[in-house]
């Protein structure tokens, strides 16, 4: 460090790489989620740490709350003449000589509390010799620890200002300090900002972020997409008042043409920085003839590409008048890292929504629209996905002819995606086929246990056989390790059948299946459930357990078949609270005639 650099040069170098380094360090203990855009913005932001703190020009210190070193870079350790190893873990003010030790501490302390900016006059016992340096102490938050930290940014000492200059020196080094803290602010918002949404929603994250830096950074932006090979405008935001609206209307009906900046920048991935705008021609032409930069009257553009590591979204242009004061590379850096996350959180979300139409045609195609017309009953079925992402789930249920009357199944497949739903695929399609031949239920389910040894999931399943009578209907029931049917007369009395039975696929040679024969007579109800039902929980983990859904059942049994389900539906969304940990199925017959 030479003796007579420039301090203010210094010192907005210095703040410019505490910016990009505490930006990483308040993503280092954030919760962990399962979409893969979240891990690559935080595996992002651990590189950036690595390489900006550690290589930055400059001394910086992180310090607890009590003046204890968490961390320096190398500049810090070459400026005390030690290692970064041996300087981690002893109080800062211990490499400060007596007579600022007290005021050190006191600063650090200070800033802790109040998050108001110190800067002190420190002699610094280097291994060099003692050294002068100017100490900025800033107060930063990291996710994931209970107490804020400390930065201290260093930069050498110059001569004693004269009492005139202080007024001058002192709001100018405040100026710089709130500029890089403001960037910093910026960037963790946008990035807090973008993570928030669990599903990922393109439209609402890209106005979301140009809201933000309108607000913050610029006086216009412009977010424009590739769609079809084509690059399309989304967004523009500019000032908010009259004519800056109507100009923002005719730019959003003005796509970039092939020879403006964002589609240069969208082709060749490269960000470009025009501090001094010379050409109003960068943007193109607005349909009534000006350039649009002349329209917005820019005189500093920023235009970085929207991507994500694999492939280019679009392009992000922020233009400033001006009156602002040119955009520079400090903001060329700060737009680039919050560019990557927005392209992240636009790769994450066109695959969530290919996920969620796959998993949407899956169940299109698993649980019927609606259920066929059964002579001398009524039936009526309901699903409800589980309100949590937990990926497509393996309930099913069917009503279909048998050779001699009406079959119903309710199975579920064990675990979630794409392989749960091929093999609720074969069980479903599977039973149904076989009992158009076979009238032994149990003998369909050992068949489809045959089929399903070899798949790695298991399956539970309930059937019942329905053969009409002059009175009322018989029917077999039959169970491979599902939760019981439930039986409701006429008269209210309610009973459980006795269920048991294996899961299909487990057991190759000691399968069994539990079987049952009623007389059901009219007003009899036929109830079929996934134990996704009485495993329902509410805020405290109480499950709805099947003494609640007994009850229910009770309460609503003379009702039509299709309020019993949605009565039980009902019960089950109000006592967790609308969140249902896993899929809820459900399948009712009653007998009329």
């Amino acid at each position: 460090m030479l003796p007579d650099a420039d301090r203010a040069a210094l010192l907005d170098a210095a703040l410019t790489d505490l910016e990009r380094a505490v930006t990483a360090l308040r993503t280092v203990g954030a919760d962990q989620t399962s979409v893969q855009a979240k891990n690559e913005v935080a595996d992002g932001e651990r590189r950036l740490l690595r390489t900006v703190f550690q290589d930055a020009p400059v001394p910086l210190f992180l310090l607890e709350r009590d003046g204890t070193v968490r961390r320096v870079n190398r500049q810090a350790g070459a400026l005390l003449g030690s290692s970064a190893g041996y300087l981690t873990g002893k109080p800062f003010p211990t490499f400060c000589d007596l007579a600022t030790r007290a005021t050190v501490g006191s600063h650090i302390a200070g800033v802790f509390h109040s998050g108001r900016r110190k800067r002190s006059r420190v002699r610094l016992l280097s291994g060099h010799g003692p050294v002068e340096v100017d100490v900025t102490f800033a107060r930063v938050w990291v996710t994931g620890e209970p107490d804020p930290l400390v930065v201290a940014a260093t930069a050498p000492a110059t001569r004693e200002p004269a009492a005139q200059d202080l007024p001058q020196q002192a709001t100018a080094t405040h100026d710089a300090v709130a500029t890089v803290v403001h960037r910093m602010d910026v960037l963790a918002t946008a990035t807090g900002m973008l993570l928030d949404d669990d599903s990922f929603t393109e439209s609402v994250a890209v106005r979301r972020c140009a809201r933000l830096l309108a607000a913050e950074l610029a006086d216009w932006v412009l977010i424009d997409l590739e769609r079809d090979e084509r690059l399309l405008r989304q967004v523009v935001i500019g000032p908010d008042d009259e004519r800056s609206a109507e100009v923002a209307r005719t730019l959003e009906d003005l796509d970039p043409a092939p020879d403006t900046l964002p589609a240069t920048v969208h082709v060749s991935g490269r960000s470009v920085l025009q501090a001094h705008l010379d050409d109003l021609g960068v943007l193109g032409m607005s349909p009534t003839g000006p350039p649009v930069c002349g329209l917005i009257q820019a005189s500093s553009l920023i235009c970085v590409p929207l991507d994500d590591g694999e492939r280019c979204h679009g392009t992000l242009t922020l233009a400033v008048s001006g009156e602002q004061g040119p955009f520079d590379l400090m903001d060329l850096g700060l737009v680039e890292r919050l560019a990557r996350n927005l392209a992240l959180v636009i790769r994450a979300g066109r695959r969530y929504r290919r996920r969620a139409v796959v998993a949407e045609r899956l169940r299109a195609g698993l649980l019927p629209r609606e259920l066929p017309s059964v002579p001398g009953a009524e039936v009526a079925g309901r699903h409800h996905p589980a309100t949590r992402d937990t990926g497509f789930g393996g309930d099913f249920y069917e009503v279909f002819p048998t050779g001699s009357g009406w079959g119903m199944v309710l199975g579920d497949v064990c675990g979630k995606g794409e392989d749960a739903a091929a093999v609720t695929a074969t069980a479903k399609n599977g039973i149904r086929l076989l009992s158009r031949w076979n009238p032994k239920p149990t003998e369909v389910l050992s068949m489809m246990n045959d089929a399903l040894i070899d798949d790695e999931r298991f399956v539970t399943a309930v059937m019942a056989y329905l053969e009409p009578r002059d009175h009322g209907m018989a029917m077999t029931v039959a169970s491979a390790g599902h939760p019981p049917a439930i039986l409701i007369r006429r008269d209210g009395v309610i009973r459980t059948t006795s269920g048991g039975g294996f899961p299909l696929g487990l057991f190759e040679d000691d399968f069994g299946v539990g079987v049952e024969q009623l007389d059901l007579e009219p007003g009899d109800t036929l109830f079929l459930y996934s134990d996704g039902v009485p495993e329902v929980s509410d805020p405290a983990q109480t499950r709805f357990g099947h003494e609640r859904l007994i009850e229910i059942l009770a309460a609503h049994g003379e009702q039509p078949v299709a309020d019993v389900v949605l009565a039980v539906e009902s019960a089950l969304l109000d006592f967790s609270g609308g969140d249902l940990r896993d899929d809820v199925s459900m399948l009712a017959l009653r007998v009329t005639g």
